[in-house]
This record gives C-alpha cells, sequence and structure tokens, in this order.
C-alpha cells in the first residue's frame, strides 16, 4: 500500500514537472509581472506593443514607465526593475557596469528641433543650433526669425535624449543653463506654449502643436536617419540583467521580433534597426552596415 502511495505520487509531481516545462516551451508563463522604466523615447513603442504581447502571454503584466535613461540603467543595475530602457549605451553613462548587463536594440529614435508653432524660423544649420543652446545667439533675429527672444527647455540631466543631443549637436561644449524637463511629452507642451521656445524631442512625440526645424535643409525622415543624412538619432535599448526572469526575456524579444519591427516600429515613427546603412558604436564612431 505504501509502495502504490509514493509511486502515484512520483506520477503526480512528474505529471506536474512535465506541465509546467511544457507550459514554458510553449509561451505560457505563471502569473508573472514585467516592469520597463527609462527612456521616454521608447515609451510610446514599448506601449504599442504591450496588447500584442499579452495575446501570446495573457499571464504576464507589462508595466511600462518613463523617468529617463538614467533612472532605467541604475535602476535595473541595481535589480529594482525588470528592464531598463535607454537613448545611450551604458557604458555612456557614469555608475553603470555595463558587462553586467545584457543589451537590446529595439528601433532607432529620430530627434528634433521643435519650436512654437507661431515661430517664422524653418530652417538652422548646424552651427546655428549649437550656439543657440551655448547661449552665444539669443534672439531670433540671428538666424532669420522675429525679434524675439529665445527661450530654450532643454531636457534633465539624466536624459538620454539630451546626452545624445550634446554629443551630436554641442560636442563638448557647454550648454546654457536653462529650464529642464525629463520627458518628450512635458517638452514638447511647453514649447507649444511658449512664445519663442526652442527645444529637442524624439520623433515619435512629434504632433502639429509644434513646428520641427530642417537641419542644414535636411528634414528628419526615416530615409534620412537611415543614412545619416539626418544625424541626429539613438539608438532605443532595452537593457535587461543577466539573470532577467523568462517574461522578462520573452518581452524583449517580442519587441524584436518582425510583428513589432514591421508593423509597430514605423507606424510608431521609429526606424527599424534592420533599415539602418550606417552603425554607431558607443564611442561615436560611424560605420557602414555590410551589405547596404
Amino acid at each position: 500500500m505504501k509502495k502504490g502511495w509514493l509511486a502515484g505520487l512520483v506520477i503526480v509531481v512528474g505529471l506536474l514537472g512535465w506541465g509546467a516545462w511544457s507550459a514554458h516551451s510553449n509561451g505560457q508563463f505563471k502569473q508573472a509581472k514585467v516592469t520597463n522604466v527609462g527612456s521616454t523615447a521608447l515609451q510610446p513603442l514599448a506601449e504599442a506593443a504591450v496588447p500584442g504581447f499579452n495575446q501570446q502571454h495573457p499571464r504576464v503584466n507589462v508595466t511600462i514607465q518613463g523617468g529617463g535613461s538614467g533612472t532605467g540603467l541604475s535602476q535595473v543595475q541595481a535589480g529594482a526593475v525588470d528592464l531598463g530602457s535607454s537613448d545611450v549605451y551604458a557604458e555612456q553613462k557614469k555608475g553603470i557596469d555595463a558587462t553586467k548587463l545584457e543589451d537590446h536594440i529595439v528601433a532607432v529614435a529620430g530627434i528634433v528641433p521643435i519650436v512654437n508653432p507661431k515661430l517664422k524660423v524653418n530652417n538652422l544649420t548646424t552651427d546655428q543650433l549649437r550656439r543657440i543652446f551655448t547661449g552665444e545667439i539669443t534672439n531670433w533675429q540671428t538666424v532669420g526669425g522675429p525679434d524675439e527672444k529665445i527661450t530654450i527647455i532643454n531636457r534633465a540631466d539624466g536624459s538620454g535624449t539630451r546626452l545624445a543631443f550634446e554629443d551630436l549637436i554641442l560636442k563638448g561644449q557647454t550648454p546654457k543653463p536653462a529650464q529642464e524637463q525629463d520627458s518628450n511629452g512635458t517638452v514638447k507642451q511647453i514649447v507649444a506654449n511658449t512664445p519663442g521656445a526652442i527645444s529637442y524631442v524624439a520623433l515619435p512625440y512629434v504632433n502639429s502643436t509644434v513646428k520641427t526645424l530642417t537641419l542644414n535643409g535636411v528634414k528628419a525622415t526615416a530615409a534620412n536617419i537611415q543614412t545619416n543624412r539626418w544625424p541626429l538619432w539613438s539608438y532605443e535599448h532595452v537593457y535587461l540583467r543577466k539573470n532577467a526572469s523568462p517574461a522578462a526575456r520573452a518581452f524583449v524579444k517580442y519587441l524584436t521580433s518582425p510583428t513589432v519591427q514591421q508593423t509597430l516600429v514605423p507606424k510608431a515613427h521609429y526606424v527599424s534597426v534592420d533599415e539602418m546603412q550606417v552603425h554607431r558604436d558607443a564611442h561615436g564612431k560611424l560605420s557602414p552596415v555590410k551589405g547596404k
């Protein structure tokens, strides 16, 4: 009787173990939670991907939050969140040990200068943009606009979009002290309501409430980003710890899937990494993508 009871117990445990393995191998998880914190530039794409992911993994609760690239990187490194999204390489942020994290590039986001929609300026040169943000140019009249004071709205210090902008435009020069905001959405709203204002946002945030500027006569289109003819762009990274949960890894895998890359990425005004004809490393060095 005792032997029979033990044999039955072994069979039940075995079936339960097989069932758990089978469910996991088929993409079904037990109730799980995944939190993604960081880049507000990536936030629209990550949020748009959640419904499709949940169709495949209905038991996984995914939460997407902003806070900036610095916050995302520091929190994922500390183990406070599952995923940390960033506009810059982890190697570029002080206090982050990139060797402890896995980098997954899920998209490319253009960065575009925006101004108040009533401003009669449509184009700036790279030099003019640099001189505005360093404080050398303080009136729109200097660049062919009206006699109106320039009001700079900057991104917060922990912003990856700011770091990318300063690396690409300021090139080591000190930015002029200005009002700082920690999200693309807030920056856009302030520029839309402030006469003479200028800032920069990720391309997915652009709408009719603000005016985008061309740079050296070039528009911030997907085709121009792909070739670096529009040089203001950044990779959208999702970092996870090397011991990340299967559910967290599944969400990253979904973000890089053809479903997201071929449909959601262009629809949300990002550029797929697969479409890029140039590659930029953590030191800002550009190289052609092989086969492109």
